[in-house]
C-alpha cells in the first residue's frame, strides 16, 4: 500500500469524523432546543393564588413579556426563571388585583470589554405596582413606552410607569413605585384602648404580626426591636 493511498484513507476517515462530530452537535443543540421550548412552554402561564378558590374556572390572564418581572401578585411571591426574557402569563382571581414587578432593559456594550467585566448595561426601573379589577375570563396586557436607545432608556427609567390596558385597548390603571408599606399584607390590625390588637376577619394577632414583619424593612424591624426590648 503506497503512502499517496494512506494518505487519501486518513483524510476520508477525518472527514468522515467531522460529519459526525457535526451530525453530533446539530442533534444534541436540536434536543436542548426543544427541551428549552418545552420548559417555556410548561411554565408559560402561572396560577397567582393557593388552594382552589372560587372563580379560579374564570380566571383573567395578564400577559408580561419578557422585559416585565413579576414579583408578587395579591402579596404572593412569585417563582422566578433562569430565562430572564421569558413571558409569562398570570393568571388572576376576578375581581382586584395587585401586581409588583420591574421593568428592565438591557443594551449591549460598544468597544472593547475587560475581562470579568459585563459586556451588557442593565437599566431596570424601581419596584413598581398596579391595582385593577380583572373581569372573568378577561385578557390583560402591559403597555409602556419602548426606548430606542440607552440613553433614552436612562433618562425616561426614573419616571417609568407602566399601564394595564384590556382587549380593547383601553388603560384601566397606571403603575406607580412600590414600597413593601404598602402592600394590603402590611396593614396593622385595629388596635383596643389597651392594646391588644383586633382580628376582624378571623386572622389571629400571631399570624397577623408575622405577615407584617415578612414585609417590614431593616429599619423598621430594628426600630421595631428597640421598642419591644425597651
Amino acid at each position: 500500500m503506497s503512502m499517496v493511498h494512506i494518505l487519501r484513507v486518513a483524510r476520508l476517515e477525518m472527514r468522515c469524523l467531522n460529519r459526525w462530530s457535526q451530525m453530533c452537535r446539530f442533534v444534541f443543540a436540536s434536543l436542548l432546543l426543544t427541551t428549552l421550548v418545552g420548559c417555556s412552554m410548561a411554565v408559560t402561564k402561572l396560577e397567582t393564588w393557593e388552594g382552589e378558590p372560587a372563580g379560579a374556572e374564570n380566571a383573567a390572564v395578564l400577559k408580561a413579556p419578557g422585559v416585565i418581572h413579576v414579583s408578587q401578585v395579591n402579596g404572593r411571591e412569585m417563582k422566578s426563571y433562569l430565562m430572564d426574557d421569558l413571558a409569562l402569563d398570570y393568571a388572576l382571581l376576578p375581581g382586584e388585583n395587585e401586581v409588583v414587578f420591574t421593568y428592565k432593559t438591557i443594551w449591549a456594550k460598544s468597544g472593547v470589554v475587560d475581562n470579568g467585566e459585563s459586556k451588557v448595561h442593565v437599566i431596570e426601573s424601581k419596584p413598581q405596582v398596579v391595582r385593577f379589577e380583572a373581569s372573568p375570563d378577561a385578557i390583560y396586557q402591559f403597555e409602556f413606552s419602548k426606548p430606542e436607545s440607552r440613553k433614552q432608556a436612562e433618562k425616561e427609567m426614573p419616571e417609568f410607569s407602566a399601564a394595564i390596558v384590556g382587549a380593547e385597548g383601553a388603560a384601566l390603571a397606571y403603575s406607580t413605585n412600590w414600597s413593601p408599606a404598602d402592600s394590603p399584607r402590611a396593614d396593622r390590625a385595629p388596635m383596643l384602648s389597651d392594646g391588644n390588637a383586633v382580628a376582624d376577619d378571623g386572622v389571629d394577632a400571631l399570624s397577623r404580626l408575622k405577615s407584617v414583619w415578612e414585609t417590614a424593612s431593616d429599619e423598621d424591624k430594628k426600630a421595631f426591636l428597640r421598642w419591644a426590648f425597651e
